[in-house]
């Protein structure tokens, strides 16, 4: 009854102001969320901080062997991606993020700015190395860098029918990954790799393997490749690289 008497009490307010209901028009506006809100519609020749965010939640969306760089400047390749994240869910597909676009982030995503289906606790507990302390890179780098391949991974999920992938090893301290007898240049002391081993996933390895290369990353080793018969890695690696022969 309450709510009923409100509307009236509104259209009444808007007849008195000369207007009517049926001529009053409602922008199409993105709703605020918890870990990050954009409050502008972003498309081509757009820079800034919002522009990266966007960049980060995308960055798995880019065409086969392709590397988006998270520079904060909205151009082809940033449209690009938009496009096909808008095409992988379903929405209007036209490089422009605007509400629709922003809303389906904010259903993806927990407010601490992590996809849904990953989690921090998932890349920074191995062998003792919680917290993303003691790498190459200072703490606050390695989460940033890890929640950037969460991104990816939640594109490949996705594109994968949206099946569970489980990372069986993230981060690793310098202390850390010499224990496990890993290269000494390994990209998992940066925070920037996920391991997704054979016995944990139910997707096959040469899948996942292949499903990265289209997702952004430019490290990617599997079946074949010397110590990699068990998992797949990902990074996203200054140097790109990547081999199974088995697959």
């Amino acid at each position: 009854m309450r709510t009923r008497m409100y509307s009236l009490l509104a259209v009444l307010a808007l007849v008195v102001g000369g207007l009517t209901a049926a001529t009053m028009v409602t922008p199409a506006t993105a709703h605020a969320d918890d870990c990050y809100t954009w409050d502008r519609t972003l498309q081509r020749g757009a820079s800034g901080s919002d522009v990266a965010e966007l960049q980060i939640r995308v960055a798995g969306w880019v065409a086969s062997g392709e590397h988006l760089v998270i520079d904060g400047e909205y151009g082809p390749a940033t449209e690009a991606a938009v496009k096909r994240f808008q095409e992988g869910y379903g929405l209007g597909a036209d490089g422009v993020a605007g509400s629709q676009t922003f809303n389906k982030i904010y259903e993806l995503q927990d407010s601490d700015c992590t996809p849904a289906h990953f989690d921090y606790s998932e890349f920074d507990d191995n062998c003792g190395a919680n917290n993303f302390e003691g790498g190459k890179v200072s703490a606050a780098t390695a989460k940033e860098n890890t929640r950037r391949v969460m991104w990816q991974l939640e594109a490949m999920r996705h594109k994968l029918g949206d099946r569970p992938i489980v990372v069986t090893s993230g981060f690793r301290s310098v202390s850390c990954n010499a224990s496990v007898g890993g290269s000494s240049s390994s990209r998992h002391m940066y925070g920037e790799t996920a391991d997704m081993g054979a016995a944990s996933n139910s997707i096959p390895q040469c899948e996942l393997y292949h499903a990265a290369w289209k997702a952004g990353f430019t490290e990617i080793l599997g079946p074949g490749y010397p110590g990699h018969n068990d998992h797949v890695h990902v990074a996203n690696d200054p140097s790109p690289f990547r081999s199974a022969p088995n697959c």
